[in-house]
């Protein structure tokens, strides 16, 4: 039986990993919750499957837990320190990382030192960190399992563990709630419209990375460190069934895909089985109902989030710390209604524009060019 803890146990990929987790007993113990908001949800996950410890990053929520799980010897912890650590925690043989944002980053590091199996959902530990988390990684001959379902395509379709037999990399994507708009429909768009995503079911801010394609930047910068591939090797893909969630193609012209229904439950499965597979209730794949399978080139004109993620994919350093911190606040603020749709990018390129690169960071660098980005942001826009 493995021990499996989740960061984010609340979120769209705790809660799904909870519904796996749950009809598979037998085989999955849960040691560790954490959550930040949500706390009735939180409190009723607590109830339901018993773990030894939980963290909730927000202290006044940890104190109204603590009390209300005292009588279960659950212990309860607090802030960033409580999320370190839930992560170092020797009870536990996989960690779920799915908190969103920069938050996810120091706890993902110390649950690698402390020689944990990482399950990956967390895009922002390796987007701004991939270098230092990948040679921790290697240090601490830990493993890392991508839960993103595209990331988990390539993993299962890299049959050859060669690198100079892999020509490229395919990162599908459905394109968005807005696929097919050019820019004049795109102006006076509201986030409403934005979080209705044509196949998937996901979180408020994943969907309106989504909208604009940022998501897909943020995959290939994940994708890059994940898979030691060169950002010339990495192609997007428009593919709006999203049925292919992902492709490798080798040297001799092979290209070897993963196929399946729109349904996340199916990669965290395989993270958490992995190396195995096992039988689930989980809708499968009928091919005689596939009309068509259909690809484009995605729009960067419209979209030019992918660009600007390409851009800071090549420059390195801190740049994809930048242009994340600065996504993630702007974001925040569309969903607000405090900003329009095209100040997102329009905003992050001036960011980068402007950003004193550091060529080879550490994280003091990483988490100080996150601060300044979300500051110089808003000076920019005078909120």
């Amino acid at each position: 039986m493995k021990n499996i803890g989740i960061l984010g146990s609340t979120g769209s990929i705790g809660t799904q990993a909870l519904d796996i987790i749950r009809e598979n007993k037998s085989l999955f113990n849960i040691t560790a919750l954490s959550g930040n908001n949500n706390i009735d949800l939180l409190e009723k996950q607590a109830l339901e499957f018993k773990p030894e410890i939980i963290a909730v990053f927000n202290k006044y929520n940890a104190d109204v837990l603590k009390t209300k799980l005292k009588p279960y010897n659950i212990k309860v912890y607090s802030g960033l320190e409580g999320l370190i650590k839930l992560s170092e925690y020797e009870n536990i043989d996989i960690l779920i990382t799915s908190v969103v944002g920069m938050i996810g980053l120091k706890p993902t590091l110390a649950a690698i030192e402390s020689g944990k199996t990482i399950a990956l959902a967390n895009k922002e530990t390796l987007v701004t960190a991939g270098n230092i988390v990948m040679e921790k990684i290697k240090k601490n001959k830990g493993s890392l399992l991508p839960v993103d379902s595209e990331h988990s395509a390539i993993f299962q379709s890299l049959t050859s563990k060669k690198k100079n037999e892999i020509n490229k990399i395919i990162l599908t994507a459905s394109g968005g709630p807005f696929r097919g708009k050019n820019k004049e429909d795109l102006i006076n768009i509201n986030y409403k419209d934005a979080l209705k995503h044509p196949n998937w079911d996901m979180g408020r801010k994943i969907s309106i990375d989504s909208s604009t394609l940022m998501n897909k930047g943020l995959e290939v910068i994940e994708a890059k460190w994940l898979f030691d591939v060169d950002v010339e090797d990495i192609e997007v893909v428009v593919h709006s069934q999203s049925i292919i969630h992902s492709m490798v193609e080798y040297i001799d012209g092979s290209v070897i895909a993963q196929l399946g229904v729109s349904d996340m439950r199916i990669p965290i499965q395989y993270a958490l089985t992995y190396p195995d597979r096992i039988n689930n209730n989980l809708e499968k794949l009928n091919l005689t109902d596939v009309y068509k399978l259909t690809f484009e080139s995605p729009d960067l004109e419209t979209f030019p989030s992918l660009s600007l993620a390409y851009r800071a994919l090549r420059e390195n350093g801190t740049m994809p710390s930048v242009l994340n911190a600065s996504n993630e606040v702007l974001v925040d603020l569309f969903l607000k209604e405090k900003i329009k749709f095209y100040d997102i990018p329009n905003t992050i390129e001036n960011i980068l524009d402007i950003h004193k690169n550091i060529k080879n960071p550490t994280i003091d660098d990483v988490l100080y060019s996150d601060d300044w980005a979300r500051r110089k942001v808003k000076e920019l826009l005078k909120l």
